[in-house]
């Protein structure tokens, strides 16, 4: 019934797609999150193979050269992120469902990779103040770097139409339950 699935999440940043992702994750154990590969090092208790696969920068252009990823990005010099075949291939062979928590233009470029056997769920703020709002709440940027990220985020927001269906997070609960039947409608086709 679920082989070979897809769900791919994005959205801009403070937009609450790690939220929506672990809810959903919780409800399916057929459902199976994707581990992303990285050539940034480790950030305090992350562990390889959990939180991503920690390549080398020189270990990650030797895999894009031998055509391991299914998409992947620099996202400045000697910085890439990715998801790799070998990813993708070690989930679908449980017969499980591949979960994707990526950043848009990874989004957008997985849904290309897997057409009509991806769903891909774009996650937006009510509007581009509430989600400076949220950013100032969580106390966790400077001013400067909330300024940044919102106007990324304003970028990022239209990429929207690229996406199979965009889901409006203004009220969590609310949220969580159109991500829930977005989800089962697609796992049930």
């Amino acid at each position: 019934m679920n082989s070979n699935k897809v769900l791919i999440f994005s959205a801009p940043s403070g937009s609450g797609k790690s939220t929506i992702v672990h809810h959903i994750l919780g409800l399916h154990p057929e459902i199976e999150f994707s581990v992303s590969a990285t050539s940034r090092a480790p950030r305090g208790e992350e562990k390889d193979g959990v939180d991503y696969w920690y390549l080398s920068a020189e270990e990650f252009r030797r895999r894009i050269e031998a055509d391991e990823f299914v998409e992947y990005e620099q996202v400045y010099e000697g910085r890439y992120y990715g998801t790799l075949k070998s990813e993708v291939e070690r989930i679908w062979a449980k017969g499980h469902v591949i979960i994707f928590d990526v950043d848009v233009k990874g989004g957008v470029n997985l849904k290309k990779y897997f057409g009509d056997k991806a769903l891909s769920v774009f996650i937006q703020a009510p509007s581009v103040e509430v989600l400076r709002q949220r950013l100032i709440d969580r106390k966790t940027d400077s001013a400067e770097a909330i300024e940044e990220r919102v106007a990324k985020a304003a970028e990022e927001m239209t990429y929207a139409p690229k996406f199979d269906y965009i889901l409006v997070n203004d009220d969590l609960a609310t949220a969580l339950a159109e991500a829930e039947k977005v989800v089962d409608d697609f796992l049930a086709r």
